[in-house]
């Protein structure tokens, strides 16, 4: 019998270790550009069924295991999962959705504070590595938002299970990697949206209240202060939580730094990269060694596993140990300029129509923010 599971069951299996067979049916280029951990390849084509060799290349795979089955949308996994029936496989499962479903997964992890008044919650988007924050305040029960995709219910239910009521939703920045659901929550909820005050540089056209450097924003006794951090983007925000904790966006990650060169081009991505050295140097590291990071991604590689740390746990540092551990933090101004500057990775796919519909300049056609979005990020340096 073949079985449906969610991408949530199949994170929990995931994470509970379990002993299973995973295998993705996408076409290799698809397969390799991005997957689920530990998924194998087996292409499968509806049209020509089951061959022998693909028969026997399963019968490696499985050993005797229970296989789930998965693809980009549970149009092949679930023919494959029939074809495999048909062979005598009584144990298979097919994640419903695909891989599109699976890129909506999301933890919500709770961070420790010193302020017993201050609730601070991080949503992890697994199969991305984009990270969002709602922070509040109990005595008040209010919160912000930070950083909020485009499955904006996940943080509507953060904030609601903390018995907390958004009254304000903030972007870091126009960002390149995935569709932000900030102006849509604000919108929905009637609350003001902010960017920082230089996102007018970028021209963005829909409505939004600009933070100025040094602004702060209050939730009963907690106080959120903007940073302009220009150097990822010209408009780059952080946010410090009541001296303790540091939003830094896209600004440092716990492994490495923002890149410059999705805004600024690839023949001025040096101007990005001395505007990012200055706000690292005179902005995020002037604050005390026990500040916490809490950064925008987690980097994901293209088979899914988290570079640093766990899905479901905390992704967090204090600020005094990435001094000491991140190398780009250790050049100086000339080489940290030349590294980011002719060292670029691979850009996010679609980051151009991303970009220009997080700014305002292009309408998000019906059915197309999955594509836009599939695949981890890739922002940091």
């Amino acid at each position: 019998m073949v079985d449906k599971i969610t991408p949530a069951t199949l994170a929990e299996r995931i994470d509970a270790d379990e002993q299973f067979a995973l295998i993705d049916t996408r076409p290799e280029d698809s397969y390799e550009a991005w997957h689920v951990p530990d998924a194998a390849n087996v292409p499968f084509d509806p049209d020509e069924g089951l061959s022998e060799d693909q028969l026997n290349q399963v019968n490696a795979l499985v050993d005797g295991r229970p296989v789930v089955a998965i693809c980009g949308k549970g149009l092949t996994s679930t023919p494959f999962a029939f074809a495999l029936e048909e062979h005598g496989y009584d144990d298979t499962s097919v994640v419903t959705g695909g891989m599109e479903a699976w890129s909506t997964v999301y933890e919500t992890v709770p961070i420790e504070t010193r302020n017993d008044d201050l609730v601070v919650r991080q949503l992890q988007r697994r199969a991305k590595g984009c990270l969002g924050y709602v922070v509040g305040s109990k005595q008040a029960e209010e919160a912000v938002v930070v950083d909020v995709t485009r499955q904006t219910d996940e943080f509507a239910v953060a904030a609601q299970d903390a018995g907390l009521a958004i009254t304000r939703v903030l972007d870091t920045h126009v960002h390149a990697d995935h569709l932000s659901g900030g102006p849509a929550l604000a919108d929905e909820i009637g609350v003001p949206y902010h960017l920082g005050e230089a996102a007018r540089e970028r021209g963005v056209e829909y409505e939004y209240d600009p933070l100025s450097d040094g602004e702060v924003v209050e939730l009963g006794d907690v106080e959120i202060e903007a940073l302009h951090t220009p150097g990822h983007t010209t408009e780059m925000t952080n946010y410090l939580v009541d001296d303790e904790l540091l939003l830094t966006g896209d600004t440092l990650f716990l492994d490495s730094v923002g890149r410059t060169e999705l805004q600024f081009g690839e023949a001025d991505a040096a101007r990005g990269a001395e505007l990012l050295y200055d706000s690292l140097h005179e902005t995020v590291l002037d604050h005390p060694g026990d500040a916490k990071v809490l950064p925008g991604h987690l980097s994901v590689a293209n088979d899914g596993r988290y570079e640093t740390g766990s899905p479901g746990e905390p992704h967090v540092a204090r600020l005094g140990d990435l001094r000491a551990t991140l190398d780009l933090l250790g050049l100086d101004r000339e080489r940290f300029v030349e590294q980011l500057a002719e060292n670029a990775p691979e850009k996010p796919p679609n980051y151009e129509r991303v970009i220009a519909i997080n700014t305002g300049k292009a309408t998000l056609d019906e059915g197309e923010a999955t594509e836009l979005e599939l695949g981890p990020n890739n922002c940091a340096a």
